[in-house]
């Protein structure tokens, strides 16, 4: 099939790989602009801009994709279908009636649960035990469109958000060109999604990441490996921000005598912080301007004394 493939982070870039290996014409490909990142302000391509120059693809980088220029650049290019996949835009209702099989998205969930900008990162914030990805015929609406096939990916005990962002666009990257020749064919049979099941995924920002040591410590657990890579649990250690990156829930000694947030035990590796209910036992992180560390490596250089408590207000107990 002839593709037009839209698509800007690492996610979107399995499956633009996997449909060029599977035969098909990439005509073009349509990504967000380029953006200055770091403190040299450096202009960065996206993901699937880089992959795309690799393969010699034309690329499309409009500012709003939605305006009638971009939409007459679109029309250049030949496609049969238009496949979406983490392209941070919505398109009008003119681009999804374009190409002769319409514009199908690879959705990292079980829709119509968790709809939105961060489905891999919510699932494992909730408690989920599975996840998964469908394809699905574009509409107009966030995510609501009709559903053509899913494929269902376990969520591991200790999974990342990371773990799980790799595990899905592995399984998008599979399912969308087992689709696209069924699609062809005609094939698949839309379903539509139950909107009584539906939910959101809102994006994330920075300060989800603020640990808040009265929730509960399997409610921290899971912020700490929903939020890994980004933006990351933290902290506050000394009045610098302590990055969270591997801990446990456990009942520590000293856990009743002191409130949410103090150090109550100290191991060789590990330190136990007291919650709102249980404690969470910390075994990786990252004091801001340093690297990523063990906190056996960290108390050799610093010290955390039971009672020490973690946060923008700290004090010794």
């Amino acid at each position: 099939m002839k593709i037009i493939y839209m698509g800007t982070p690492d996610f979107a870039v399995a499956p633009f790989e996997a449909i060029i290996r599977a035969g098909h014409q990439v005509t073009a490909v349509v990504t967000q602009p380029d953006k200055q990142k770091g403190r040299g302000k450096e202009v960065q391509m996206t993901p699937v801009k880089e992959c795309a120059l690799k393969h010699g693809i034309p690329v499309l980088q409009p500012i709003k994709i939605k305006e009638a220029e971009a939409v007459e650049q679109l029309r250049q290019y030949p496609a049969d279908i238009f496949v979406i996949a983490a392209f941070g835009q919505i398109l009008s209702e003119e681009i999804l009636n374009m190409p002769k099989y319409g514009c199908v998205n690879i959705h990292a969930s079980l829709l119509p649960a968790y709809r939105g900008a961060a489905p891999i990162q919510w699932v494992i914030l909730n408690g989920e035990t599975q996840t998964g990805v469908t394809i699905m015929q574009m509409a107009k609406g966030l995510d609501t469109g009709d559903m053509l096939c899913k494929v269902v990916v376990p969520i591991d005990v200790k999974e990342t958000g990371e773990s799980l962002h790799d595990k899905l666009m592995a399984a998008g990257a599979e399912l969308i060109v087992e689709a696209l020749p069924k699609i062809e064919r005609g094939e698949l049979i839309p379903k539509k999604q139950d909107e009584s099941l539906s939910s959101y995924a809102a994006r994330l920002t920075k300060s989800m990441g603020l640990i808040d040591w009265k929730q509960d410590a399997d409610v921290l657990e899971r912020l700490v490996r929903g939020l890994n890579s980004w933006p990351s649990a933290y902290t506050y250690y000394h009045g610098k921000t302590l990055k969270i990156w591997e801990a446990d829930v456990t009942d520590a000694a000293n856990q009743g005598e002191l409130e949410p947030g103090c150090v109550a035990q100290v191991g060789k590796d590990f330190f136990d912080v007291v919650c709102g209910n249980r404690s969470l036992r910390i075994y990786s992180l990252q004091l801001e301007g340093k690297k990523r560390m063990s906190v056996r490596d960290f108390l050799l250089g610093y010290e955390v004394p039971s009672g020490l408590k973690l946060g923008r207000e700290e004090k010794q107990a």
